[in-house]
């Protein structure tokens, strides 16, 4: 009988729970056509959101009809020696100062995701495979002094046939109807590089 880790049994039950019920992550169930658009607003508002009910900078780059990446300024949490705090069972999605579970619940129901952040001028990279590590983080020199950018390849058997990320999606469709209060609603560009998608959208 095989031996397991309390850390593996935990990222198996996390997994299977989101697969097994996407609507409490995502609004809707496996089948429906929204789908992979619910999966992209909902890491689009833990990317924008901060603690302290401000909005951070952030912008969408659709790759494919299953596939889109999010850039945030958010900063990684550190220890005492600046030091990136523990990741999300060993990832990088969870290296900031509050628990990013759209992130996490995303990359469950990716084939491939892939992490960047960056922290004062070092740059560290990492690539999922569902929620493990494909490997150890790789260090490269940041482009910017802090934030994140993360890709996620969704998974085109559980989203099923024909299910898309919605064309000429546009911010507040996103994120303006959740916060309607807001004394300054956010805006952010949105590229969709999908072939005969219209240009380019921005805030």
């Amino acid at each position: 009988m095989g031996r397991f880790t309390v850390e593996q049994l935990r990222v198996v039950d996390f997994v299977e729970h989101v697969r097994r019920r996407p609507a409490r992550y995502f609004l809707v169930d496996q089948g429906s056509p929204e789908l992979p658009t619910e999966v992209l607003r909902a890491v689009a508002w833990d990317a924008l959101h901060r603690r302290d009910g401000r909005h951070g900078q952030i912008s969408i780059e659709i790759g494919s009809d299953v596939s889109f990446t999010v850039e945030s300024d958010q900063r990684p949490g550190v220890d005492e020696r600046e030091r990136l705090l523990p990741g999300f069972f060993g990832s990088l999605l969870d290296v900031f100062d509050m628990q990013r579970w759209a992130p996490s619940a995303a990359a469950a129901l990716s084939v491939r995701t892939v992490i960047e952040v960056w922290l004062d001028g070092h740059g560290y990279r990492q690539a999922l495979v569902g929620m493990d590590p494909n490997g150890p983080r790789e260090e490269f020199i940041a482009p910017k002094p802090f934030g994140t950018r993360t890709t996620f390849h969704l998974d085109p058997s559980f989203c099923g046939p024909g299910e898309a990320i919605a064309w000429a999606l546009r911010p507040e469709e996103l994120h303006g109807e959740a916060c309607k209060g807001s004394r300054s609603p956010a805006a952010f560009p949105i590229h969709d590089l999908r072939a005969g998608a219209e240009e380019s959208l921005s805030e």
